[in-house]
């Protein structure tokens, strides 16, 4: 088992996260969350229902892929500790994401056991979808930092950061207020599908309207701001470390923000299909991944400017704080 084979599987592992997330969206968007009542983690009462009806189907594809890829993770630790050296950050990157998928397995059964799935208008399904984002968005940070850790030979520095590493925290909560106004609009559209952009607009700013139809305005507005301060940001973080990588992953930001910004208006114009929900979804996941990256990339420092950690076979990396 060699340090180039894990980083593959690292990045493949990102990947099938990221479809694994999607799904979970589909479940959601197509009213399926019920498919498998409120048993967890038995469906319907049973390990391999007989399937009766397509939200059933959609609800245990969930939880196969999500045992599934909780069991490629595992793998993934495993695997990190028989490679790199101790103290390695991949191994705490994998140490990580294995800890955070286990709560986000917590928090889905809590979601279907509290059974705050279908057609629930509740708050507490708002904030139980709330943190299950939460806990997604730092999920896929672990496993992406994991896959650029195997890949390069970067330590992870933070001291004397100051006003980069301002930024780069400043981003991180903005994407994270959006995400969570962007799940509870998602939500909102799915259980109150208007019949015209017109009609929607006047049942967010309606007194009498549900909470859920009140909030989604508050979404667009969040976008705009963070991805403006996003498309600032960019450029002060790249400059720390000036490297062709960086300056790459700023300009990816700043094209994956302007696409993330204009899908979100034809979601908007078109209502909100399931289909642009996931295609939204996953432009989110994008630009996440790609602030994500980069943050890592200017944090760091070349392997000439670090302790090189002693050992035969893999170059090791460190943190200083």
């Amino acid at each position: 088992m060699t340090s180039s084979r894990f980083r593959w599987f690292a990045w493949a592992t990102l990947a099938f996260t990221l479809a694994v997330i999607l799904w979970g969206a589909y479940v959601r968007a197509s009213g399926s969350g019920a498919g498998c009542g409120s048993h967890w983690p038995m469906c319907n009462g049973e390990v391999l229902p007989r399937a009766k009806t397509m939200a059933t189907i959609v609800e245990f594809t969930h939880r196969v892929t999500s045992g599934a890829i909780t069991v490629v993770v595992l793998v993934e630790v495993i695997w990190a500790f028989l490679v790199f050296p101790k103290g390695h950050l991949v191994r705490s990157g994998a140490v990580a994401s294995m800890i955070l998928m286990l709560t986000e397995g917590a928090v889905g059964a809590a979601i279907v056991l509290f059974e705050h799935v279908a057609h629930d208008k509740s708050v507490g399904r708002a904030m139980w979808m709330s943190l299950h984002l939460i806990n997604t968005f730092f999920l896929v940070a672990a496993i992406t930092c994991t896959a650029w850790w195997a890949s390069g030979d970067a330590a992870l520095r933070l001291r004397g950061r100051g006003n980069v590493l301002g930024l780069i925290v400043a981003g991180a909560a903005g994407m994270l207020v959006v995400g969570i106004s962007g799940a509870i609009t998602a939500l909102g559209d799915t259980l109150f599908t208007a019949p015209s952009l017109a009609r929607g607009l006047a049942d967010d700013l309606s007194p009498a309207a549900h909470f859920l139809q009140q909030l989604r305005v508050i979404h667009p507005i969040a976008a705009v701001l963070v991805a403006v301060f996003l498309l600032y940001a960019r450029g002060a973080i790249a400059s720390r470390r000036a490297t062709p990588t960086a300056r790459r992953l700023s300009i990816a930001l700043a094209a994956l923000l302007i696409s993330q910004l204009l899908l979100g208006v034809v979601n908007l114009v078109l209502l909100a299909p399931v289909a642009m929900q996931i295609l939204h979804l996953l432009a989110a996941d994008l630009v996440w991944i790609t602030f994500i990256l980069l943050s890592a990339e200017a944090l760091g420092e070349s392997a000439e400017q670090v302790p090189e950690v002693a050992t035969p076979s893999v170059e090791g990396a460190a943190i200083t704080s």
